[in-house]
This record gives structure tokens, sequence and C-alpha cells, in this order.
């Protein structure tokens, strides 16, 4: 038997973090109860999960004594250890007693040194409370749940090699049939090459259920006046076209154009092929660089500021299209006009909590600075006949608690990846502008 002595960060990241521990001890100070505390007034995913992990003890503690150990239903045992006397610690590791962390610190201390046989293991979301802990001899880990386990995100597309024969059937006759034991997702493209001429080449999906290879055949039409640049755009807005494909992930940095294709086939879908009744657009709520505090207005008014990179997007859109002669000059005021007519909503993610949402086109951007319950609660309000769009970049995070392999948006994809509802695509290449090309790739 182990004991898992675990922080506060765990059960705001993860409120049922204390059942992931298998037959083992789960240990919580006193002090993470008092910073539970604090949080759990909060009215976002951190105070969601303090009250509910709250909830949790106050039903535990009907079970037994928790200073005795009460038992956990996965056969582990959770303990709140009290009257420590931190004295001897504090005088051991010689820091102060007067922060939180340092306590927990002294906490898990005497708790390896009054049972030296019994393993002991810090589990902390705090990268730099796991170095002090292994500076004074405690072993510590991050809270791996969540976490997936590989060290780069599935692409979405790979090059496949086909004899010439088999490349002219492919494109020719609409689709290639796969012999058993071909190994790929649902879903997944390849970049097509002829063995003997690697020049010649193609885009294909395949499709599972069909066990067959199918060609793109629309590589670059314009949707209300934005064409793909590149293949993993044409990727891209092959699975946002598609409406058997409900759930879509599209990753890649600053300026790839995930948002652009995103908000440009929502358009398509909502107005010209009537597939949705509305767009929904939301992203979460984390501010780059110090935060600029409260905001003043109704909620539309507070969103319209933190929806900006949105409206650029739409506004380019608009534009784009009116200067080809298909429309009059657009501005901000027909992005406006939508919002009022219903055609596009803005949305928080606070209040899509408990919505049933069918029929729509959903986008969340910047997916990345959810967690993977944050990304389960939203991808399960999808109601019938509706189509969610995932965007982000996994290298930038915002949020203190999430990092490449524990954010929502990376954990969504190795999760789903494989399931015929889901597409996915890496977008590599910053089509912006020279300038943004530039810092994507050298800063």
């Amino acid at each position: 038997m182990k004991r898992f002595v675990l922080d506060t960060n765990v059960l705001l990241h993860a409120s049922n973090a204390i059942f992931s521990f298998g037959e083992n001890e789960v240990i919580i100070p006193i002090e993470v109860l008092e910073e539970l505390d604090k949080f759990k007034r909060v009215d976002d995913e951190l105070g969601r999960n303090a009250r509910q992990i709250i909830r949790t003890l106050d039903a535990l503690r009907k079970e037994g004594d928790f200073s005795k150990g009460v038992p956990l239903e996965n056969g582990g045992l959770l303990k709140i250890p009290s009257f420590l006397d931190l004295t001897r610690a504090h005088q051991d590791l010689g820091i102060s007693p007067d922060t939180p962390d340092n306590r927990m610190l002294m906490t898990v201390y005497l708790l390896q040194k009054a049972d030296p046989e019994v393993e002991v293991i810090f589990i902390t979301k705090d990268i730099n409370l796991r170095v002090k802990a292994n500076a004074f001899g405690i072993r510590a880990e991050d809270y791996v749940a969540g976490k997936i386990e590989t060290t780069e995100l599935y692409p979405g597309w790979r090059e496949l090699y086909l004899s010439a024969e088999d490349m002219e059937n492919l494109f020719t006759k609409g689709a290639l049939p796969v012999e058993d034991g071909f190994s790929a997702y649902a879903n997944e493209f390849f970049l097509i090459r002829e063995k003997e001429n690697p020049a010649h080449s193609g885009l294909a999906i395949y499709k599972a259920s069909q066990k067959k290879i199918v060609p793109l055949t629309n590589r670059s039409g314009a949707v209300w006046s934005i064409k793909p640049r590149n293949k993993e755009q044409v990727m891209a807005l092959h699975l946002l076209l598609d409406d058997s494909i409900k759930l879509v992930t599209l990753v890649g940095a600053a300026g790839t154009g995930k948002t652009l294709l995103a908000l440009a086939a929502g358009l398509h879908k909502v107005i010209d092929e009537e597939v949705y009744t509305r767009i929904l657009i939301s992203r979460p709520v984390m501010p780059l660089g110090k935060d600029i505090g409260y905001l003043p207005g109704s909620k539309e008014e507070k969103l319209s500021n933190w929806m900006g990179p949105i409206y650029d997007n739409l506004e380019f859109i608009l534009t784009s299209r009116g200067q080809k002669g298909r429309r009059k000059e657009f501005s901000r005021m027909d992005v406006e006009r939508f919002i009022e007519e219903g055609i596009i909503e803005i949305e928080a993610l606070t209040y899509m909590r408990g919505r049933s949402i069918p029929s729509q086109y959903i986008l969340i951007d910047e997916a990345q600075n959810l967690s993977p319950h944050e990304v389960k609660t939203i991808i399960s309000r999808v109601g019938e006949k509706s189509k969610i769009i995932l965007t982000g970049d996994p290298y930038q995070i915002d949020s203190p608690y999430l990092d490449y392999y524990s954010n929502g948006l990376t954990y969504c994809v190795e999760r789903l990846k494989g399931q015929e509802l889901f597409g996915h695509v890496v977008l590599t290449k910053s089509e912006r502008s020279d300038v943004a090309s530039m810092a994507a790739e050298l800063l």
C-alpha cells in the first residue's frame, strides 16, 4: 500500500481525484480544506470543482472518521490527518510554516517519518512545489489522470504510397477498397503518392465503415470567398463541410486558419445550406498578460471584449465576400446584424452548462485552455443534428493548471481518434502574413 497526499490544485483540477489511486491510502491535508473553502464561492470551473469535492467529503464523513480513515468505493482509504506537530518538520526542513505550500510539505515529511515502511507520494500540479519537495527528499509527482501518454499529437494525416494502377483506380472510380489488415483511423487523411513517380500526388480520406479510401475532389473550392491555401486547410475544410462528422478538432499555431475556416464553413452551412439553425460561438475567458479587471455592461457587451478575434475573422470573411461583387460592402455592423437576427450567437462557456444544443453549428475557440472535464461537459451538451468544432494551440496555454499533455483539446484528440463521428487535422503552415509566419516559426 502507498500513501498519496493530494495538493489543493489536484482537487481543483479534478474533483473526483480521490478515487484515482486504487486500493491505496489517500490523504488530504487540513491546509487543502482551508484553501478549498476560499474557492467554493467562485463562479468558474475551479469553484464548481471545489464545491463538488466538499459535497463528496461531506457524504463520506457519514461513513466513518476521517482521522482514522474512511473506506472508498474503489477499495482505497481516505484520511484527513489532524493534530500534527509541525515544529519538528520546521526544525528539520528549515522552512517557514507561514505558507500553505510549506505546511503541506511539512505534513508529507511527517507522514514519511512516522512510517518509513510505507511509500509516501505528494501529488501536485505545482511544478515549483514538486521541485521543492524533491530538494527535501520527498517524492512528488504530477496528477496524470486525464493526461495523454504520447510525445507527439496525432496529426490527422500521413503519406501513403500506391502503385500507379491503384492510384488510377482511386481517382477515376472514386474509391479504393482496402485489404484486410490495413491500419488507419476513421477519417484519417492521406497524401497519396505514386511509388514510381512521387511527384504525382493527391489527397484522400479513409472511410472506416466502407473500408475504402475516398479521394478529396473539391480541393480548391471557396467557401464564403475563403479558399484553402495548403493541403491541411483542404483537409480541415473537408471535415467542416462533412455533415456525417459531428466533432472536429483543428489544432495549429496562430495564423494557420483554424478559426477562419471554421467560421466560413459555419456561415455556409447555416445560411446557404440551412443544415443548422445558427452558429454558436464561445471561448474560454483567459486573458493574455495581466488581466484588465472588471468590464462594465451587459453580458453581450462583456463578451464582445473577449470575442475580438471572432469579430475580426467574421469581418474578414464578409469583407472578402463583398470585394468579389457578390455582396455590398460589409462592416462590423453586418456582424452585429447576424447576431441580432440569431444567425450567430455568442455565449460564455459558463452558461453552456446544463444546456441541450440541437441543430446548431458550435465553435469552441482556444479550447487548449479547457480541462478534460470541461471539454467533456461541453461536448455532452451537443444535441441532435448539431456539429461541434474545437480549435486551439496546445503550445499556447494560459491556464496555470494545464499543459500540453493535460489540456482538454489534446485529451479530446487522443481519446477520440478512430471514432467515425470524429475528424482531426493539425495545421502547420501560417497563412496570416509573412510576419505571423516568421513569429510562429522562430519565436
